[in-house]
């Protein structure tokens, strides 16, 4: 998989995927990652890409030009996605990074100042992304999450594919908690459930500590969950479980 991206702070990418997981998959030939400066694209004189905006107002915007013309020259054809990354996007969540891994090409538009103009949004991107609810200087962290999101994605770049598939978000809930060496450090001792040998208590357990903490801390993730029977006992007797508890302390 392709991973073009476009800003005018290329050196913000320097060494951001010069080691780990990223890395591997780039010397494997797994992803390869192209950064391109938008400044380069220009026919200014002085290299400039923004301007006021019309109308009046504070700050600059991107302009048209440079941007339309560095995605005609690295597009390899008009199916492969525009993404533009800006805080009123779409929200990048699990699902969306596992379609985007679908393609063999994305380009990314790191957004910057008050935005670009208009005529970019209309007729040229594929969509906006955002990869949460605030405002970054610039689209570069974000195009960094998506790379790295995305890459999970691609066969091989993670060890083994079971990783992924029990990562949060992959069935719709939190991970269970995970523990390793040692068995007690300082008293705080892992569930002997774990060294019991019996897979089935074991994976029970996981389930219930999944659903334990997404209701806890993301209870609005189990609205869209088609939960099993079973599931929906688990919650119950969370659910009990925490009631007990409550009033024991009152």
């Amino acid at each position: 998989m392709r991973f073009d991206i476009i800003t005018i702070f290329p050196e913000m990418f320097g060494s951001i995927f010069s080691a780990g997981v990223i890395k591997r998959a780039l010397e494997k030939e797994l992803i390869e990652v192209h950064v391109h400066n938008l400044r380069d694209f220009s026919h200014d004189k002085h290299k400039q890409v923004d301007d006021r905006p019309f109308g009046g107002g504070q700050g600059m915007v991107l302009k048209p030009e440079a941007i339309f013309a560095v995605v005609e020259e690295i597009r390899k054809n008009e199916e492969k996605p525009v993404y533009l990354l800006s805080p009123q996007g779409r929200r990048f969540d699990f699902c969306l990074a596992e379609k985007l891994a679908r393609h063999p090409q994305i380009i990314l538009i790191c957004g910057r100042y008050e935005g670009v103009d208009e005529r970019v949004v209309q007729y040229l991107i594929t969509d906006e992304i955002s990869v949460g609810d605030y405002v970054l200087t610039g689209g570069e962290p974000a195009a960094i999450v998506i790379v790295d999101a995305v890459s999970r994605f691609i066969p091989s770049v993670v060890g083994k594919i079971e990783s992924v598939k029990q990562d949060s978000f992959f069935e719709g809930l939190l991970d269970f908690p995970q523990y390793t060496r040692p068995r007690d450090f300082k008293g705080m001792k892992v569930p002997e459930v774990l060294f019991s040998g019996d897979h089935r208590k074991i994976e029970y357990w996981r389930r219930k500590k999944s659903l334990e903490k997404t209701w806890f801390l993301r209870p609005e993730m189990l609205k869209d969950q088609e939960l099993s029977p079973a599931d929906k006992k688990i919650l119950e007797e969370i659910q009990i479980e925490k009631k007990g508890k409550k009033d024991e302390l009152d």
